[in-house]
């Protein structure tokens, strides 16, 4: 065997002794030392590295999302019914966000995100910020839309005319 070869082997772990050289030509098989972890070398196993944490709004969606089909109730910031507003400051104070029940006094909070920006969690302002529901991705909020339906899930397109603005929230 070469130097190098031995080299390369030695590098891996997989030095042979003398006799199991001798015994690969005979055409047994050496039994092989577990290999002795060099100093400095990494392990050859893979390694688990913890999931990267999802965003504060990718969190806010998948609350709100397990508020699909709650009545709406005028004032209510609850899961026995939802206004508008009441659902988003309902969702990011689970968070530990605390947000105004107002869809106006919302608008103040976070910062400015235009429509081509918008990521999931984003609070999407309506009719002259009369009206707040919070952006899911593919074009789609959740939202408490007015007295006798549900929360649901709407399509911003169906909405697209009265869009005052959007605004990120961010942990405090």
């Amino acid at each position: 065997m070469t130097l190098s070869a031995r080299i390369f082997l030695l590098a891996l772990g997989l030095v042979l002794a003398p006799a199991a050289t001798a015994a690969t030509k005979t055409g047994s098989l050496p039994t092989l030392p577990s290999p002795a972890p060099l100093a400095g070398s990494l392990a050859l196993q893979p390694q688990h590295r913890p999931k990267p944490r999802p965003s504060l709004g990718l969190r806010a969606v998948r609350i709100a999302a397990g508020e699909l089909g709650v009545p709406y109730r005028y004032g209510g910031s609850s899961p026995s019914g939802f206004d508008c507003s009441g659902l988003v400051a309902y969702v990011y104070g689970r968070l530990g966000v605390r947000l105004p029940h107002s869809a106006a006094a919302q608008f103040g909070y976070g910062r400015p995100v235009s429509r081509g920006n918008l990521r999931p969690g984003d609070l999407v302002f309506f009719h002259g910020l009369g009206h707040v529901g919070l952006y899911i991705g593919r074009g789609r909020i959740i939202h408490a839309p007015q007295s006798g339906e549900r929360v649901e899930i709407q399509s911003l397109a169906t909405r697209s005319g009265s869009v005052e603005g959007a605004r990120r929230v961010a942990r405090a």
